[in-house]
């Protein structure tokens, strides 16, 4: 087994649709839509496990939780995210640090983040100091500046077990 550090990248995004609220970090946020998407649509931890995936090499979200499948319609992401760290934990590894940043002109996500972090700390088994969420606009440009959507970007860097500082 590679038994050296590992770093995976994610990126996701959803589009608007109808609905009273958004999951993002594992946090419902009210809002005038909700996500299109076969899930609960929580871009970050949907960015977050192609990352954790990426840097496993096990392939991405959709490999292990395809839209095909009906047992993951509508499923909590927080789910799948525990689901991926049960993989990495499995294959002697442990989260290092991870660093999400949330593009979308709204809703506001500010009185959020420390609730995201902490969903995502505990979902991952970290420390709520090695999870690290930003949001951003994205200055009205593009399909997140139009309010069509939104996306999220992940990265993570893993250790084996037992050699993260």
């Amino acid at each position: 087994m590679n038994r050296w550090p590992r770093i995976g990248i994610g990126y996701d995004v959803h589009a608007f649709g109808p609905g009273e609220h958004v999951m993002l970090g594992g946090v419902r946020i009210a809002h005038t839509h909700g996500l299109v998407a076969h899930s609960d649509g929580d871009v970050a931890l949907h960015a977050l496990c192609d990352a954790l995936l990426g840097a496993l090499a096990l392939g991405d979200i959709g490999h292990h939780f395809p839209p095909s499948d009906e047992r993951w319609r509508g499923a909590d992401s927080r789910a799948l995210l525990r689901h991926c760290g049960e993989l990495l934990r499995t294959r002697g590894y442990v989260v290092g640090n991870c660093d999400l940043v949330i593009v979308c002109e709204r809703p506001r996500l500010a009185p959020h983040i420390a609730l995201m972090r902490a969903c995502i700390a505990d979902d991952l088994r970290c420390a709520m100091e090695d999870v690290s969420v930003k949001a951003t606009t994205s200055e009205r440009l593009g399909f997140t500046g139009r309010e069509e959507g939104i996306a999220a970007q992940a990265v993570v860097m893993l250790h084996p077990n037992g050699d993260s500082p």
